[in-house]
C-alpha cells in the first residue's frame, strides 16, 4: 500500500474510476513508428552497446542463486545511480524497482529476473563464472542487461513519456517464486501493465515468437521419502523393501497423464530423482524419489498435486511402507500458468512489428517451460515473450541450463528497444481520465 511513496511523496491517486483512453502523442501513429526505430538504432550504438555487454559480463562471472543477488542488486543500484534513476530497496530481498518518467499514471512495468543456477559453467572464455558450481545458464545476466538498457534509452526519452515505467529486477525466477515475494512486497499494486521476455537460443536473432492465452505451463515440485525397513539383500524377507515400493510409485505416476488426464490437455508427471541405498547387497531402510508436475490450468495442476500424493501414499502402502510427500510450497511455491493478456497480444505483435518489420514476429507454440512471471499475469494484465539470439554464421548456442550454454550479445540491443518501445507506446495509449470530487484522496502512495 506504499506504490511509490518512495520516489514522489507529492503524488495522491483519486478515488474516482479511471477510463483508459487513446491519445495523441509523439509516441504514437506515424511519430511513433520514428520513435521506435531511433530506440533500435540508439540500443545499437557502440556506446550503449559496449555499456550493457560489460554489465552482462559482469553480472556473468559473479553468478549468484536466488534471493543471494547481493553483489548482481548493487551493480544494478550503481548503474540507477549513475543513470539518475530512483529505486526501491530492498525489495523481496534482493530486489530492485526503479521508475522512469512522470511518476503519475499510468504505471506500466519492465521486468527482469537477476538470479543463476547451480551448474559448474563448461564454456572456457574470459568472463567464464568465477564462483565455482554456479552459472547464469538462463540468460538471466543478458535479461538484466537489457533491462538496464531500456532505463537507458527511457531516461533518454522522459520528457516524452506520458506516465511512469516501473523497472522490476526481481530476484529468483529459478523456483524460488521471487515474483510472487515481489507482489507480496506491496510495491507494483498500481500497474496497469507488465512485460517480460527470455532469450532464446533457438530463435533467429532480430526475431521475436509469443502467443495470446496459455504459453508456458504452470508446475510444482514434490518429494518423497518412502520408508521400510532395512536388511540383507539376500534375506528379503526379513525385509520391506523400500526400493520396490518406490519402484511401483513411480510407475504408477505415470497413470495420472495416461489414464486420467483429458488426452488434449498437456499435462507432464517426471519423477528425476531417486537416492537409495549404498550398497549391493543392503536393503535400504529409506529411498527418496523427486520430480516436478505441470499443466496449462491451475485445475489441472491441483489435481495433479493431489493424486500425486494419494499415489504415493497408497502404493507404498500397498508394499507394506509409509510415505511422506512434500511440495515445497514454501520454498518453491507452485507457479501458475504463464497466459498472455489477449489485449496486451495485439500491442505486442503492433509494437514488435514496428520495431522488427512484421515478419519478425512469430507464433510461438505453447511449451512446458514453467514462468513465474505468471505471478504478474495473477495480478494485473501481463504478456511475455521469446527474443531470438541465434546466428547459424557464429555456430549453435547450446539450450538454456545447460554447461555449454551461451549469449549472443547481438541480441542485447533488441531486448533493450523492444522494453522501452513496449513500456512508452503502452503509456501514449492508454491515458487515465481522472475525475477529482473535492476534498477525497487517496494517500497511501
Amino acid at each position: 500500500m506504499e506504490f511509490f511513496k518512495w520516489v514522489y511523496p507529492f503524488l495522491v491517486l483519486f478515488m474516482s474510476v479511471s477510463t483508459p483512453v487513446l491519445s495523441d502523442s509523439s509516441f504514437s501513429s506515424n511519430g511513433f513508428s520514428d520513435v521506435t526505430s531511433n530506440f533500435l538504432n540508439f540500443a545499437k550504438k557502440p556506446e550503449l552497446f559496449d555499456w550493457m555487454v560489460g554489465i552482462r559480463r559482469k553480472i556473468h562471472e559473479n553468478p549468484e542463486l536466488g534471493y543471494e543477488e547481493f553483489e548482481t542488486s548493487k551493480l544494478v543500484r550503481a548503474e540507477l545511480d549513475r543513470l539518475g534513476i530512483p529505486y526501491k530497496y530492498p525489495v523481496a530481498i534482493t530486489g530492485v524497482i526503479g521508475s522512469v518518467g512522470t511518476g503519475q499514471p499510468p504505471f506500466v512495468a519492465i521486468r527482469a529476473d537477476m538470479d543463476a543456477l547451480s551448474i559448474q559453467e563448461m564454456v572456457e572464455w574470459e568472463h567464464k563464472s568465477k564462483n565455482p558450481g554456479k552459472m547464469h545458464a538462463c540468460g538471466h545476466d543478458a535479461h538484466v542487461a537489457m533491462l538496464l538498457g531500456a532505463a537507458r534509452i527511457l531516461k533518454e526519452h522522459e520528457k516524452e513519456l506520458q506516465g511512469t515505467v516501473v523497472l522490476v529486477f526481481q530476484p529468483a525466477e529459478e523456483g524460488g517464486g521471487g515474483a510472487k515475494k515481489v507482489l507480496d512486497a506491496g510495491v507494483l499494486e498500481n500497474l496497469k501493465a507488465i512485460f517480460g521476455l527470455h532469450i532464446s537460443p533457438n530463435l533467429p536473432i532480430g526475431e521475436v515468437a509469443s502467443r495470446a492465452g496459455p504459453m508456458l505451463a504452470g508446475s510444482g515440485f514434490f518429494e518423497a521419502t518412502i520408508s521400510g525397513k532395512g536388511g540383507h539383500a539376500a534375506l528379503p524377507q526379513h525385509s520391506i523393501d523400500p526400493v520396490l515400493a518406490a519402484s511401483n510409485v513411480i510407475v504408477s505416476l505415470q497413470h495420472l497423464v495416461s489414464r486420467e488426464a483429458d488426452p488434449l490437455e498437456s499435462q507432464v508427471v517426471t519423477v528425476a530423482k531417486f537416492q537409495g541405498g549404498g550398497a549391493f547387497n543392503v536393503i535400504p531402510d529409506s529411498v527418496s524419489i523427486g520430480g516436478t508436475f505441470r499443466a496449462f490450468s491451475m485445475e489441472a495442476l491441483m489435481q495433479l498435486r493431489q493424486r500425486i500424493a494419494q499415489v504415493i501414499t497408497g502404493q507404498a502402502a500397498v508394499q507394506r511402507c509409509n510415505a511422506t510427500v512434500n511440495f515445497f510450497e514454501d520454498k518453491k511455491p507452485l507457479f501458475p500458468p504463464t497466459i498472455n493478456h489477449e489485449g496486451l497480444h495485439d500491442h505486442f505483435r503492433k509494437v514488435a512489428g514496428e520495431v522488427l518489420g512484421a515478419q519478425k514476429v512469430k507464433v510461438n507454440p505453447l511449451l512446458m517451460g514453467s514462468e513465474d512471471f505468471s505471478f504478474y499475469q495473477e495480478a494485473m494484465p501481463g504478456y511475455f515473450f521469446f527474443l531470438g539470439m541465434e546466428n547459424k554464421t557464429i555456430g549453435g548456442l547450446e539450450s538454456v541450463h545447460s554447461p555449454f550454454f551461451r549469449i549472443n550479445e547481438d541480441a542485447l540491443p533488441y531486448g533493450a528497444a523492444l522494453h522501452a518501445s513496449l513500456a512508452a507506446r503502452y503509456l501514449s495509449q492508454f491515458q487515465p481520465e481522472v475525475t477529482t470530487p473535492e476534498g477525497k484522496y487517496h494517500d497511501e502512495l
